[in-house]
Parts: C-alpha cells; sequence; structure tokens
C-alpha cells in the first residue's frame, strides 16, 4: 500500500503549525519538519505533535524545501507550509489518491487555498481558488527557484482537488500590505534580471496596468463580495502592481 509522508519548512512558526500537523496526523505516514532556527516554540510543537524535526540552515525557499523532500520516503508527498491548513474534505481526497481509489492518477495535485486576513476567509477578487501543487509522486517533481513564489515542476499529469486548504498567512491588513511591498521590490529585481520583461517599465503601463488590475479583480472577479476587506486587499494589490512596475523603473 503506498504511503504519505508530510514536509513542512519552518522557522517561527508556532501560531499555526500545531494546526497544520492536526489537520494531516492521520493520514501522514511520516511527518517532517525542517526548521532553519526557530526561537519561539515551532520545534517543541511540531515534536509533540508527532513531526521528526530536523534543522537546516536557509538555503532559500526552492533550495530549503528541496532538502526536505530529499529526506521523505514515502511514495507520495505532501509539501505544505507552516501555515496552510487542510480541510477535513481535502484530508479524505488526498487519503483516496494515495491508496489509489481516484482514477485517472496523476503525477501531482493542485490543491485550492482560501486565504485568511486573521480569522476573515477571502473568496473572491483573484485571491480564490489560487491552486498550488503541492501533493506529487516521489521523484516526480521539485521547486525550482525564483525570488518570488517558488513553485514545484512536475513532468507528468497535475490534477485539481475539489476541495481546499485554509492559508492562514497574515495577521491583519497591515502585515498583507507589508508583504505585497516586498514582493513588488523582488518581482522587479526579477524582472530586471529577466531583459524580455524590460517593456514593463514604462510610464503608461504605471498608470493603467493597476487600474485594469484593480477593475478586473474587484468588479470582473467580485472583489466586492467580500465587503470592505475586499475593498482594501483589491486596493493594495493594484498598488503591489503600481509598485512593481515603478520599482522596474527605478532600478
Amino acid at each position: 500500500m503506498a504511503t504519505l509522508s508530510v514536509v513542512i519548512v519552518a522557522k517561527n512558526e508556532e501560531r499555526i503549525i500545531g494546526r497544520t500537523l492536526d489537520a494531516v496526523r492521520d493520514i501522514a505516514d511520516e511527518i517532517l519538519v525542517v526548521d532553519s532556527g526557530s526561537e519561539d516554540k515551532t520545534i517543541k510543537i511540531a515534536a509533540e505533535k508527532g513531526a521528526r524535526v530536523v534543522h537546516q540552515d536557509w538555503l532559500g525557499y526552492a533550495g530549503q524545501k528541496n532538502f526536505a523532500l530529499s529526506l521523505a520516503k514515502s511514495d507520495w508527498l505532501l509539501s505544505l507550509d507552516a501555515d496552510e491548513i487542510l480541510t477535513p474534505e481535502a484530508v479524505a481526497e488526498i487519503k483516496a489518491i494515495v491508496a489509489g481509489e481516484t482514477a485517472g492518477k496523476c503525477d501531482g495535485y493542485k490543491i485550492p487555498r482560501i486565504l485568511y486576513i486573521g480569522e476573515h476567509p477571502v473568496r473572491h477578487g483573484g485571491f480564490y481558488p489560487d491552486a498550488q501543487l503541492r501533493l506529487i509522486q516521489n521523484g516526480k517533481g521539485k521547486f525550482r527557484d525564483r525570488m518570488v513564489h517558488e513553485r514545484i515542476f512536475v513532468d507528468g499529469p497535475v490534477g485539481v482537488l475539489r476541495h481546499p486548504m485554509l492559508h492562514y498567512s497574515y495577521r491583519n491588513v497591515d502585515e498583507f500590505t507589508k508583504a505585497m511591498d516586498k514582493y513588488a521590490r523582488l518581482s522587479a529585481e526579477e524582472f530586471k534580471q529577466d531583459g524580455s520583461k524590460k517593456w514593463r517599465a514604462n510610464p503608461v503601463n504605471e498608470v493603467l496596468h493597476p487600474m485594469w488590475t484593480f477593475f478586473a479583480r474587484y468588479i470582473l472577479r467580485l472583489g466586492f463580495l467580500d465587503g470592505k476587506l475586499g475593498l482594501e486587499l483589491n486596493l493594495i494589490y493594484s498598488n503591489y502592481v503600481r509598485n512593481k512596475i515603478r520599482y522596474l523603473r527605478e532600478s
């Protein structure tokens, strides 16, 4: 019977990691937490939840996650961030896939994510389904490095789970704002290194692209249905798009 390893990289993740581990405990044959130097209760919580904790100095996002995957021994690998919690329905889907009960089995599966700001879900405006490739057959894929949002790549077919995981990435809107500015600076640096994207750095694009982004996400993709929070997030995201272009022009 096929087995499943759950793999998580962490540093100072005491806020959510206990819930992350609780959600997968019944389907995991092994749980690996690769820690890069936590100073809070992350290691203690992970050990108490039955995880094998391994220390590894930070290798970069892709390098750290690939190192973690290399330690796993199971047939299937589930790579989660320490702030991602699988719903019971998603757990049941993964259990069926690993058990071979799913027709047309793929080499990897994306899992939809619901973003949470504090305890408030964001279900519209392009923030959902935000499906992320997380479940792969061992040896079929690995992370490729990027300055922003590293991703797993799999050569074979990829499916999508019907049920989501919950992403508790930001405690509040202020944390989201700071993260978007960080990502804007990293994206601008990535664009700078990719000469084919230099066309983005022009004043017209800096004005029109954010306007279109807000209209597309807030109106066409129903961001207004998330109320005041939806308005705030879509304004911040539009400013993120503007800042990417501005930082690229200034570089």
